[in-house]
């Protein structure tokens, strides 16, 4: 259920309706809009009719039921569209088509700092890189680890980009917090609901991934088990899903944008490099994902992807980089957005 508080109504008073719904056995959740708050009651829903006895409350507008499986990532929750802070003057969602870019990996500290650099000037917010990998063979090159994180970090003190990075272990939280701005999860851990829990006590901004073979119910199915810990700050992320095709290492699913957008008040961005596999389809699916909705994109670029330790062939070099940044511009601007 939710309680839609009128507008106007002072903080006392939605404590006081909190301090209510608590005493009923249920879990509140405020979500603070323009003009009005709403306190979503998460909880055993055969006691809904209690709940209902809140309109009685002078600052109650309404009590209503909500009717999808994710309660707080529901749109029926929150009609207005989250922006979420990722550093001062850095957000996702809004006017503004964010752009995250980096390599698939931290290499070297000539590698990244030099990525950092190129990916900054051509117009980027955010450096994207992994200090851990989660990788198909054990064999495979794992990460650099805590030092991916520091050569991460001193990207971001010479360029003033933020930080995303991926975490893959509970254990790892803590010290990734120290170093990044954004948390990752990636595609093979989006339904490690422990991993889900435990990321969502952080008051870090969440960059959550489609899984493989994930539907978009049990995408925010996911979304909500961050979001029932406390954290609102999640950015939903487009990778691409598998099919039979084969042309592409995955299939780029675009219609995710505009359903997701219906569905839920989460910003969503788009990742074509993973979502194609291939770097010479990267910049005309960006295109068409600012095009369907998108309210940011995420990139590989690597300064020899011939040499990357992993995924160089979806990565982009740093002159192609700039030429889809400068593109963009019109794509974003006939979308009512812009770069």
């Amino acid at each position: 259920m939710i309680i839609v508080m009128k507008a106007g109504v002072q903080e006392e008073e939605i404590q006081e309706a909190v301090r209510r719904v608590e005493q009923m056995g249920y879990k509140a959740h405020i979500l603070r809009g323009v003009e009005r708050s709403v306190i979503a009651a998460i909880g055993d829903e055969r006691g809904k009719a209690q709940l209902q006895s809140l309109e009685a409350l002078r600052s109650v507008e309404r009590v209503v039921p909500i009717l999808q499986p994710y309660k707080l990532a529901s749109r029926e929750t929150k009609p207005e569209e989250s922006v979420i802070e990722i550093a001062e003057g850095i957000r996702v969602g809004g006017e503004k088509i964010t752009v995250m870019a980096g390599p698939c990996t931290v290499e070297s500290q000539e590698q990244i700092l030099t990525t950092a650099r190129a990916v900054k000037k051509a117009g980027a917010d955010v450096l994207r890189g992994g200090a851990f990998k989660p990788r198909t063979s054990p064999y495979s090159f794992q990460g650099m680890a805590e030092e991916g994180l520091k050569l991460l970090a001193e990207a971001r003190e010479k360029t003033g980009l933020a930080v995303v990075t991926e975490v893959m272990e509970a254990q790892d939280i803590e010290l990734i917090c120290e170093y990044a701005d954004i948390l990752q999860i990636g595609a093979r851990n989006v339904q490690n609901f422990a991993l889900l829990k435990k990321i969502g006590q952080t008051d870090k901004p969440i960059l959550l991934k489609r899984g493989m073979m994930t539907t978009i119910t049990e995408f925010l199915m996911s979304a909500e088990y961050i979001l029932s810990e406390g954290n609102p700050n999640i950015i939903l992320c487009e990778r691409g899903i598998r099919t039979f095709e084969t042309s592409t290492r995955n299939t780029l699913d675009l219609s995710a944008v505009p359903v997701l957008q219906e569905k839920t008040h989460l910003p969503i961005i788009v990742d074509p490099s993973h979502g194609t596999g291939y770097w010479q389809y990267v910049a005309p699916m960006s295109y068409a994902a600012i095009a369907a909705g998108a309210d940011g994109l995420l990139i590989e670029v690597h300064p020899h992807p011939e040499n990357a330790v992993s995924d160089g062939g979806q990565s982009l070099k740093p002159d192609k980089f700039a030429e889809l940044m400068k593109n963009l511009a019109a794509f974003a601007q006939a979308a009512g957005r812009k770069v």
